[in-house]
């Protein structure tokens, strides 16, 4: 862990610039009649969890090159995302990955209070082979031809369930890569059918508590179909279950150019959105640091999401999901939180009401304008204050450089081979 006296000095030397920047800030929002402490207090509250993986090295399908000090198991996992929460003091919850992170549930609390974190949903892996499995999901896992299969499928999500509830987990994600790679290759329907049965006997094992996010994704590894290939079929999906299945919305798992803030709008406006992973994509499913391509379209999601806070029983979850590559993981988390922070303070600048009003007399110009003054407003000095105000990093990316954490902790963790395919 980075010790709160090296966070108050990194901070020092730069609080009084920060204090005046916010201050200056403050007196530009006032003339618009928005007051930049009320702002600051929901930033504040606003979190964003991350995910276990996202703190190693991520690979292609071509090569993977590990990084300096990488992660060795699920406990060094934990001390990394508690380095990211105490600079960014937004990410205080962790999402699993089993069986990648499985462990013991007393050992993984007792790692996470250690860090000052929490667990977020709970991820199953259908879409891997791991040792000693006894059938493969080359061919599909909740949707596969062979029964037995897919009731080894179910079973790995009802034990993801069993670890969630042990450490304080109240969510279930499924994404699976069944789908086809050729014409005729499987019947469509027959396809979908089982893998809805399948989900319903995972449904079935929820705690009354707990919601299951079924995740779309348009190709990868299934090119030529997929099962729950866009937000259409995960809809019908999440109607199918019941009142405690949602769609979860990847930010990377759509065509290129589709309206994603749309999308939001649509499953909001019908009860069925449960959450996100963030990321930024230019291709496709590149699981690039979020806010890295396209910053005012991560606005444009954040502005449905405001527009909703008042909504009964409206409460989606957020993660990040990425694949660090080139750069240091929890450089590229902790300012892919601040980013995703940067977006929520952007859209509750809007004025609404003014918003509204143009989209009734169908002022197009003033309603897109209105839009642009909210994300073109630096509000740097917010996301500043919210940190330093709950004893995190002013400059979270220097605060951690100066502690030196990545070289301390690569005394301890040997370096990881790199030979072999990556995966994204």
């Amino acid at each position: 862990m980075i010790k709160q006296t090296s966070i108050e000095q990194s901070n020092e030397s730069i609080e009084q610039e920060m204090r005046s920047n916010y201050q200056a800030l403050g007196d530009h929002l006032d003339r618009r009649s928005i007051n930049i402490d009320k702002i600051k207090a929901k930033v504040s509250k606003y979190q964003v969890a991350v995910p276990s993986w996202g703190v190693g090295t991520g690979g292609t399908r071509f090569a993977r090159f590990p990084g300096l000090g990488e992660p060795r198991h699920i406990f060094d996992k934990l001390d990394d995302c508690g380095v990211i929460q105490s600079l960014t003091q937004a990410t205080p919850s962790v999402s699993l990955h089993i069986p990648w992170d499985k462990a013991k549930a007393s050992d993984l609390l007792a790692k996470a209070q250690e860090n000052k974190l929490t667990f977020d949903a709970m991820n199953s892996n259908c879409f891997q082979d791991q040792k000693g499995q006894v059938h493969s999901y080359k061919f599909g896992s909740l949707s596969h031809s062979n029964a037995a299969t897919r009731q080894q499928a179910i079973d790995h999500n009802l034990e993801c369930i069993e670890l969630g509830q042990a450490i304080g987990s109240k969510a279930l994600t499924i994404w699976v890569g069944d789908g086809s790679n050729f014409p005729g290759q499987t019947n469509f329907t027959r396809q979908f059918e089982r893998y809805l049965d399948s989900t319903k006997a995972v449904y079935a094992g929820l705690p009354e508590d707990w919601r299951l996010f079924t995740e779309h994704k348009m190709y990868e590894p299934a090119f030529y179909s997929t099962v729950v290939q866009d937000w259409g079929t995960n809809y019908m999906i999440a109607k199918e279950l019941g009142d405690r299945a949602y769609c979860l919305v990847d930010l990377g798992h759509h065509a290129p150019n589709v309206n994603i803030e749309m999308i939001v709008a649509r499953l909001i406006q019908f009860g069925k959105l449960g959450g996100f992973h963030f990321n930024d994509s230019k291709y496709g499913d590149d699981d690039l640091d979020t806010g890295s391509i396209d910053p005012y379209r991560l606005f444009l999601v954040f502005n449905e999401l405001v527009d909703a806070e008042n909504v009964p029983g409206f409460d989606p979850m957020h993660m990040l999901d990425q694949s660090h590559n080139v750069t240091d993981p929890i450089e590229s988390l902790m300012v892919s939180a601040m980013e995703v922070q940067r977006a929520y303070a952007q859209a509750l600048l809007v004025d609404r009401v003014a918003l509204e009003g143009f989209q009734d007399t169908n002022d197009a110009l003033m309603a897109t304008s209105t839009l642009k003054e909210a994300f073109r407003t630096d509000v740097e000095p917010i996301l500043a204050m919210a940190r330093f105000e709950k004893n995190g990093a002013i400059d979270p990316v220097s605060a951690y450089r100066a502690s030196g954490y990545r070289e301390k902790v690569s005394h301890n963790r040997p370096a990881v081979s790199g030979a072999g395919g990556g995966i994204i």
